[in-house]
């Protein structure tokens, strides 16, 4: 059997015109607040029934850039009642590689209001990779296939690794369990603990991701928190670099790649002195091949019509969407 090999241009942005393919909704509000993310939610929750899994990246200790818990607290209280946050722990050896440490890690945070469910505590399970080329199963926390239904409430940002952590990363990492799983990933046998980059990692992070989402099938919906967007993930806590990208606003879709796509789309719509380290991130980690990988896999649509929810739900473009950005103020 031929050994897979990477693909190319993840360092190369696609504008929307040499796109094909149909076109998936993506809603829009430029509302950064509790009453934002309901309204952005309640736009692609048809379908989310049954016991629902939260994933969302709840951070290290004192993390300044996380979703605010107030935000997430009325959204579960008011759409999600019974819903659990879910939440795996951590490959690198911090504030959340062990249950306990991250049970510590979740109090000093905040997340206090309702249950949070380490889904990787006790056990994991395999679920099947359909048409990937570098795993034919991921492993997941167990707990994981307890839940009927998941809503990916991403905050969107850089990231070390992969450029930009949006909707796959956020269930692509943050489903794979921490010790097996997130090895698969990560490091080739042998080799350091982050051996794996650029084209490679991206393709193996998507393979994950859709691991999940298969399992979900359209019981799974995705909101990306544009706000606070450090080039560092949200693993770096207190140590991640300093915001210098304009909030913008919060996109949800039943599309992982659509809401994806356009969340980077906002991103180069800004100007040059908006989103030039933002960009650079971006393009140094070859991130974009996230997003033409996701395509090749059948994960969505990389064209989109984007709704603003402000507006009377009309159309509007990318470049719409940043007129009129605030530089960040901490």
């Amino acid at each position: 059997m031929e050994e897979p090999r990477p693909g190319t241009g993840g360092e190369t942005y696609v504008p929307y015109e040499s796109r094909v393919g149909n076109e998936s909704l993506v809603y829009f509000t430029r509302d950064l607040s509790a009453k934002g993310l309901r309204k952005a939610y309640e736009k692609v929750s048809a379908d989310i029934v049954g016991k629902v899994g939260v994933k969302l990246h709840t951070g290290e200790k004192n993390g300044p850039n996380i979703i605010p818990r107030p935000w997430v607290r009325d959204l579960l209280a008011a759409d999600l009642p019974d819903a659990s946050i879910i939440e795996t722990n951590t490959y690198y050896d911090g504030d959340r590689y062990t249950t306990e440490r991250h049970r510590e890690t979740l109090k000093v945070n905040g997340w206090d209001f309702c249950p949070v469910d380490i889904i990787d505590d006790k056990a994991t399970a395999d679920l099947p990779v359909v048409g990937g080329k570098w795993f034919d199963h991921m492993t997941v926390g167990a707990g994981l296939l307890d839940y009927d239904s998941m809503v990916a409430l991403t905050h969107f940002k850089g990231h070390t690794q992969g450029g930009f952590g949006g909707s796959n990363k956020n269930i692509g990492i943050g489903c794979a369990d921490g010790r097996i799983g997130k090895k698969m990933i990560h490091t080739w046998p042998g080799q350091g603990q982050w051996s794996i980059a650029t084209e490679e990692f991206m393709e193996r992070m998507c393979e994950s991701t859709k691991a999940t989402i298969d399992h979900f099938g359209k019981h799974v919906t995705y909101v990306n928190v544009m706000r606070n967007m450090s080039v560092s993930c949200d693993c770096e806590g207190t140590s991640a670099a300093p915001v210098v990208t304009p909030n913008v606003g919060i996109l949800a879709s039943t599309d992982i790649l659509a809401v994806d796509q356009a969340s980077v789309d906002i991103v180069y719509a800004m100007r040059e002195d908006e989103h030039h380290d933002l960009v650079e991130r971006i393009e140094s980690r070859h991130g974009l091949r996230q997003l033409s990988y996701m395509k090749e896999l059948g994960m969505g649509n990389d064209r989109y019509v984007l709704i603003d929810l402000d507006n009377d739900e009309r159309r509007i473009y990318p470049a719409d969407a940043v007129q009129g950005l605030v530089p960040f103020a901490g």
